[in-house]
């Protein structure tokens, strides 16, 4: 796997990083924390990554026991739990899991929320006993993705099912980062980013079966525009007919999405 050149992986500096700006925060101008906030920020980000309804298909996990490993600002939480699944998350931003906690109070929902670091032994919520770990942009930020995907194993029952998102080495836009026309995140300064090829996801999870590797997703909007809540894309996606973009994302999108199981 590639890193970040700059990168940090002193886990308080990463925590502040995450803390500073939880990721999605933005994604709504209406008061953070309001029902109307969470809804705008949960329509915002399915219109931008509509591939993460079918990646996590969370009617799929109704009374499953499922454990998300970076739960962020809730958003997969709440759509787990409504979906009457018997949610877990961890988050290390302790921030993040504070927007986590009021949007699940805001919606009249129940998850078991953790503040940790996935790295950590996590083997307390049960061994064997998970039918869902999911994780979606979260791993390759951790100093050491190998330790959270072996405390996934250990939690997952036996044919139990891992699903993760990790960055794309061969990706249009790690082709611009490399040419320092793009960054890793929307705030600056990513302290530390991992990219994987198909080759070593396969070794990251050799203690897995059956692993799947759809490669998705190409960010096409103009940024600035974007901010403001208005969709135009770039002159180049623009012109560029759908079929063409589809197959762009599948050869050179940004997302790895990974099923494996136990």
């Amino acid at each position: 796997m590639t890193e970040n050149l700059n990168s940090i992986k002193d886990i308080n500096t990463i925590k502040d990083y995450w803390n500073n700006r939880p990721c999605n925060l933005n994604h709504s101008i209406k008061e953070i924390g309001s029902k109307e906030y969470f809804e705008e920020v949960e329509i915002k980000k399915h219109f931008v990554e509509p591939h993460i309804l079918e990646f996590a298909n969370f009617s799929l996990w109704k009374n499953k026991k499922v454990l998300e490993i970076g739960c962020g600002m809730g958003t997969a939480a709440t759509n787990f739990i409504k979906n009457g699944a018997d949610y877990y998350g961890l988050e290390l931003s302790d921030k993040s899991l504070e927007l986590t906690k009021k949007r699940l109070s805001v919606y009249e929902l129940v998850g078991h929320l953790y503040n940790i670091n996935a790295e950590d032994n996590i083997d307390f919520l049960g061994l064997n006993s998970f039918d869902l770990v999911y994780s979606f942009g979260v791993i390759h930020h951790s100093p050491s993705p190998d330790k959270i995907v072996k405390n996934a194993y250990n939690l997952l029952k036996p044919g139990g099912t891992l699903k993760i998102m990790v960055y794309a080495e061969n990706s249009w836009k790690k082709m611009l980062i490399d040419k320092e026309q793009e960054q890793y995140e929307a705030q600056n300064g990513c302290p530390l980013a991992y990219t994987y090829t198909n080759e070593q996801i396969y070794d990251l999870l050799k203690d897995y079966k059956n692993i799947q590797i759809k490669q998705t997703h190409i960010f096409p909007y103009k940024i600035e525009e974007y901010k403001k809540g208005i969709y135009i894309k770039e002159d180049w996606f623009e012109a560029m007919p759908q079929q063409m973009f589809n197959i762009l994302e599948e050869k050179l999108g940004w997302h790895l999405c990974v099923t494996c199981n136990k």
